[in-house]
């Protein structure tokens, strides 16, 4: 699947030159990363906005090397807040206006394995990244229960029910 396919509704704004260099670190780096929250919702075209990238991933040695080598590869640095006990490891790279954090731990998703094995590889350019099901989202928002996610969940629930509506319809 293409992204021009998951956000052809999104004609004035277009983030998909930064998703691409983003796809192209993460798979130069060999890093294997979910993407989540609000970025992930609008490719699968929930009118929503975000101004970073939420990314879930396995925790280990190798992979916080990994992000190191990400954030290199995109001008950037791991900053503050960077909580070691709670698996967040923010990027930012200000020039660019960058920011992905990448979590270990995700309220509402048992496991990345999990959570991978539902998502979907939407192309960009020479790579791909992978995108959470809007259902898992969904389910992370409405456990993680932040005034933000309840201020989108009306609109996520109805952008899922579009979806199945009109998987169904073709069927």
């Amino acid at each position: 699947m293409r992204h021009r396919d998951l956000i052809s509704n999104f004609t004035s704004v277009n983030g998909a030159p930064l998703l691409e260099r983003i796809a192209d670190a993460l798979a130069e780096c060999r890093l294997e990363a979910v993407l989540i929250g609000n970025a992930a919702a609008a490719l699968h075209a929930a009118p929503v906005t975000t101004i970073g990238f939420d990314f879930m991933f396995r925790k280990s040695e190798a992979n916080l090397a990994k992000i190191r080598r990400v954030a290199a590869r995109l001008g950037g640095s791991i900053r503050r807040p960077y909580y070691p006990s709670s698996g967040l490891y923010r990027v930012i790279n200000d020039a660019a206006g960058l920011q992905l954090d990448f979590m270990s731990a995700v309220h509402g998703v048992r496991s990345f394995s999990g959570l991978k094995a539902r998502a979907r590889r939407v192309a960009f350019g020479r790579s791909a990244l992978l995108v959470a099901d809007l259902s898992d989202i969904i389910r992370s928002k409405r456990v993680t229960d932040r005034p933000q996610d309840r201020a989108v969940l009306e609109v996520l629930e109805k952008t899922l029910h579009e979806a199945q509506k009109g998987k169904a319809d073709k069927k």
